[in-house]
């Protein structure tokens, strides 16, 4: 691996004194590419913890405009965002957050058809997602390819967050085996959140990204984080 710069090790100096990262952790960040499909409530925290930690190469995957709506949790718009494209005005702001890493832009809806091509050259990916059917593509898209998918879903009060499809762990079918059900819940519109949750989980899918990529860590694979704000109860439950 290429030693750290000056830059870099003045930018991540906080994160180099972590146990389990340090300059051999920095440098795996650098060179890794994790692609993020969603760029909403869940995407913001992830898309910024992510680019703040030196991941060498994110790609952004969203077909959505920003809207009036979103500003109550997505916190990587703002007012005169509104009407733009999501994927390339949050990747415009990640080259501004951190002009040492690639940002690429994919203002597309993912689907069967282009699974396998944007997944293609990702070390990760990141579900932030906001219906099940996309969740189930990229659930055997990334079984497909090889890949880890870390998974975060959240609504009203309640969080999850889980690592999907690593080393042979449990999928998202695992998970949730039925399908049939969950087309009614996808038509019925997205459901409503409290502002902070998406930010809860998405932080927690940013660090199991970075321990992934360091290798560093328990990774939450076989485990399923439910996070309950209502009533300020976190429970682990094995899969």
């Amino acid at each position: 691996m290429t030693e750290l710069t000056n830059d870099e090790l003045i930018r991540y100096q906080r994160q180099l004194m972590v146990a389990g990262i340090g300059e051999a952790g920095q440098e795996s960040l650098r060179n890794a590419s994790v692609l993020v499909i969603g760029a909403g409530g869940l995407g913001s925290p992830v898309l910024l913890y992510l680019a703040a930690a030196g991941v060498g190469r994110i790609g952004v995957v969203d077909f959505d405009e920003v809207s009036t709506g979103n500003l109550q949790r997505q916190i990587l718009y703002e007012t005169g965002d509104i009407t733009k494209p999501k994927a390339e005005t949050a990747a415009g702001k990640l080259r501004r957050i951190n002009p040492l890493i690639e940002v690429i832009a994919y203002s597309v809806r993912f689907n069967e058809d282009n699974a396998g091509d944007l997944l293609a050259g990702y070390d990760i990916a990141v579900d932030c997602c906001d219906n099940y059917s996309t969740r189930y593509i990229l659930c055997d898209a990334t079984l497909k390819a090889g890949i880890p998918m870390v998974y975060g879903a959240v609504r009203e009060f309640m969080g999850q967050a889980s690592v999907l499809n690593y080393r042979g762990g449990p999928s998202y079918r695992d998970l949730y085996p039925e399908e049939m059900h969950l087309e009614t819940e996808d038509r019925s519109g997205s459901p409503g959140v409290m502002g902070p949750l998406p930010g809860i989980i998405g932080s927690v899918q940013a660090c199991e990204t970075i321990k992934i990529i360091t290798g560093t860590g328990e990774i939450l694979s076989g485990r399923l984080l439910q996070a309950d704000m209502l009533n300020q109860r976190i429970d682990i439950i094995s899969l």
